[in-house]
């Protein structure tokens, strides 16, 4: 079996993503720590964290990658009645710890969003890197979100959560919309699953995933601050 680098907290680096493990898929190095300044190292370099509770911390970068070009967002009929229907009201960083506590919550499969992974996204999010998209329902209740780091003019999406049917659809087709109307070449979706197919996530070759990166991950995006720029009319949806 291939031995993995174990990262010295001392030392800020990372292999080369094209060093990761075929088997299990992205496996690229264990240890290290969540400091702020590590985990944008990881991001910008292609690399993100995924751990349990009774395991180190474990740095990936699957081949292929799961990602989500902001214009080729997928809404299906069902999904676009609702969103007509305008059951939800939408935000931009209104409550990140809820939203990472949303999608912290014990499912039966448990969770990977450990306490040492909640602090230092909140870390991350007091730096301004990570933020959160909320959906609220007509009552204030938070009932879905997602949250993500947002480096350039790339965009990784974390996790996402719902409380009510559609919710965290509804969240996603926006944080969509707005990358998309801010120029951001891609939501890094990270691991492919159905539901992130079913909503247009495609999967490409890790070596153009990177190559995206790199063009992109210097740029500045077509805002200044992370609100909230509009409400996507009937049409536009």
């Amino acid at each position: 079996m291939t031995s993995l680098p174990w990262l010295d907290p001392d030392e800020l680096w990372f292999p080369s993503p094209e060093e990761a493990l075929d088997e299990p898929d992205g496996l690229l190095a264990i240890g290290g720590d969540l400091a702020p300044e590590r985990l944008e190292r990881a991001y910008r370099s292609g690399i993100f964290p995924w751990f349990s509770e009774e395991q180190p911390i474990l740095w990936w970068s699957p081949n292929p990658r799961c990602v989500l070009i902001p214009d080729e967002v997928h809404i299906s009929r069902r999904l676009r009645r609702t969103l007509n229907q305008e059951h939800f009201r939408i935000t931009i960083d209104r409550n990140f710890s809820g939203v990472i506590r949303g999608c912290a919550e014990v499912r039966e499969e448990g969770t990977w969003i450990t306490d040492e992974m909640e602090q230092a996204y909140k870390r991350l999010h007091r730096r301004g890197l990570a933020h959160s998209f909320e959906a609220w329902n007509d009552r204030g209740e938070l009932v879905g979100g997602l949250y993500g780091v947002a480096i350039g003019c790339c965009f990784f999406g974390e996790s996402m959560f719902t409380r009510e049917t559609d919710a965290s659809k509804v969240v996603f087709v926006h944080v969509a919309r707005q990358l998309q109307a801010w120029g951001y070449a891609l939501m890094d979706c990270q691991v492919e699953n159905s539901h992130l197919i079913s909503l247009g996530a495609r999967c490409i070759p890790r070596k153009s995933f990177l190559t995206i990166l790199e063009k992109n991950i210097d740029k500045s995006p077509g805002h200044q601050q992370w609100i909230l720029e509009k409400h996507w009319t009937r049409a536009e949806r």
